[in-house]
């Protein structure tokens, strides 16, 4: 399967803010929004145009995290799937979205994991990005996680960008899950898993369509 190295040493995409901040607002107010931001060390949101350093992206999910724990995971979901919301509204081809939708599922997800590989430096920053499979996404050196140690994973945003391409463009019963997370068990690499979720009754043919989720 393809794999990059980042382009861009040390630079995200500006979406890392942006779409984080219409949920801060909704979610905790503009007074704590604007805090947040200040503890994070942004002085002034990105315009969007131009790509932006990775450190400020991390900085404010960091800050998210540590200050508001019980909120962190629903606000960086929400952020994600905006971001996927951003990416179908303005980065894929409404006829690219029809043929993937048209496709049968196993072909669609060998495309679009293509299409995430080669724009992984939008959402990877320096770190090496590596599509295992169509349904298994590795991270090394994940940006938005530097530093950080937890017990459970906490790529929330990775997770639900990956879940609303894929449920939007593969499947609606797609649903992705972080399974190893570079804040857990130091090594580094986060492990994301496309699943389709389970339902009471699998045909046959949705066992050959999806044989990497039912093995």
């Amino acid at each position: 399967m393809p794999e990059v190295q980042a382009r861009s040493s040390g630079l995200i995409g500006p979406n890392a803010i942006l779409q984080l901040m219409p949920v801060l607002v909704t979610r905790l107010g503009a007074s704590r929004a604007d805090k947040l931001l200040q503890i994070a060390a942004i002085s002034s949101l990105p315009d969007g145009t131009a790509m932006i350093p990775q450190e400020d992206a991390a900085y404010l999910h960091q800050t998210i995290r540590a200050h508001e724990p019980d909120r962190a995971d629903q606000i960086l979901q929400e952020a994600g799937e905006h971001t996927a919301d951003y990416i179908l509204a303005h980065r894929i081809p409404m006829i690219a979205q029809m043929i993937l939708k048209a496709l049968p599922a196993p072909l669609a997800a060998r495309l679009l994991s293509r299409a995430i590989t080669q724009h992984a430096w939008t959402f990877a920053g320096s770190g090496h990005f590596r599509a295992v499979t169509p349904w298994h996404f590795e991270i090394s050196g994940n940006p938005l996680i530097a530093g950080e140690r937890s017990d459970h994973p906490l790529c929330r945003w990775h997770a639900a960008v990956f879940t609303r391409l894929y449920r939007t463009l593969v499947s609606p019963k797609i649903t992705c899950v972080e399974e190893a997370c570079g804040a857990t068990h130091g090594t580094g690499c986060c492990c994301f898993v496309l699943r389709r979720q389970q339902v009471a009754a699998q045909s046959s043919i949705d066992k050959l369509a999806f044989p990497v989720l039912f093995n």
